[in-house]
């Protein structure tokens, strides 16, 4: 019961705030939403608990095998995974939809800390080796195709390296030959990707084709004006002229019905919920906490930025959720995985710092 007692309160109120909102919205819009998101909730706290409990020093001596077990489950997913929009991202166990590439963050995460945390200085070997760590990731990822988790992949472990110390000069060495090859890389992209890029760059181009989804979102959130139409009364979401509303456009859809006060509440909240992380960071002295704080911080705010940015346009739209918000048992799970590993982070420091003054 001690144990529970270390973890930050502060922490978990923006995340009710947050999964509050989201499970009205999915209510509005389909009983069947709810009662999924409810169940995967249900999961996910208890989830949250179970790894607020665990010993982060005996999960650290099974980081290899957990690295190993995180690329065979993305292999498995081409071989069973059950194809959808075109893409292979999920596998279905027991009737229930898993993706990998989501449940795995915190994971990997934890594993990336530790493998920069065990390296004694910043030296060009650990540089180039953390490359090779997120390499697999990131390419296993793109082939589902899922280029929005495959570049968060890369940008939060970019974020962790910066984090950790490395000189930036190193950053520009690495990325030279990329920005070079950026005219080959184009064309290895597939061809909705490129029409996505395209569709931000001029969002009127194919208003009834590729720019249809950006166009009504924004149609969605300037409807909502200021206190909303009401959550079951939105046109956008409600007649379902705005796709994917429970997931990719939740936050159109929630600013069509409850306007800039329910787009404001969201936002806030996140806002806070990554401010708490942030204060774990700056405050510990351990450098894998400081490591894993930095990685969740960026799998929280990055993703959020994004998703809400093409909601409102000003993002190109990929395949990201917004975090605690979006219909999605795998992406509910590995949010509540990575706090519950927090809190267990929280809980060893405090207790390790009450041992020293006594």
């Amino acid at each position: 019961m001690k144990k529970f007692l270390h973890i930050d309160l502060l922490l978990l109120i923006p995340v009710v705030i947050l999964v509050s909102v989201s499970l009205v919205t999915l209510l509005s819009l389909n009983i069947d939403f709810f009662r999924n998101q409810l169940i995967s909730l249900i999961i996910a706290v208890t989830a949250f608990i179970f790894f607020s409990q665990v010993d982060i020093a005996f999960i650290k001596h099974f980081t290899g095998p957990i690295y190993v077990v995180s690329i065979v489950l993305l292999l498995i997913t081409f071989a069973i995974g059950i194809e959808s929009h075109g893409a292979v991202r999920w596998i279905n166990i027991f009737g229930a939809q898993l993706q990998f590439s989501e449940i795995l963050k915190p994971f990997l995460s934890f594993v990336f800390a530790s493998f920069l945390a065990e390296r004694q200085n910043e030296s060009v070997k650990s540089f180039l080796l953390s490359f090779l760590f997120i390499l697999p990731i990131f390419f296993l990822i793109y082939l589902q195709p899922d280029l929005g988790n495959a570049m968060l992949y890369f940008i939060v472990a970019l974020f962790a390296l910066v984090i950790d110390g490395y000189p930036f000069r190193w950053f520009g060495l690495l990325f030279l030959p990329i920005l070079l090859l950026m005219p080959i890389i184009w064309t290895k992209l597939h061809t909705y990707q490129r029409a996505r890029i395209l569709t931000f760059l001029n969002p009127q181009a194919d208003p009834l084709g590729v720019s249809y989804n950006s166009i009504q979102a924004l149609i969605a959130v300037g409807s909502g004006s200021f206190l909303g139409k009401g959550l079951s009364e939105g046109t956008q979401s409600g007649l379902q002229f705005l796709p994917e509303r429970q997931t990719d456009f939740i936050f159109a859809t929630i600013a069509e019905g409850l306007g800039f006060v329910g787009g404001f509440i969201i936002i806030g909240a996140l806002l806070f919920l990554c401010y708490r992380i942030f204060r774990i960071f700056n405050t510990t002295s351990d450098r894998f906490i400081k490591i894993f704080a930095a990685c969740t911080f960026g799998f929280f705010l990055i993703p959020a930025f994004v998703n809400i940015g093409m909601n409102l346009g000003i993002m190109p739209i990929v395949g990201v959720t917004l975090p605690f918000v979006s219909f999605g048992g795998s992406s509910l799970l590995s949010n509540f995985i990575f706090l519950g590993l927090l809190s267990a982070m929280i809980s060893k420091e405090k207790h390790k710092n009450v041992l020293e003054i006594r």
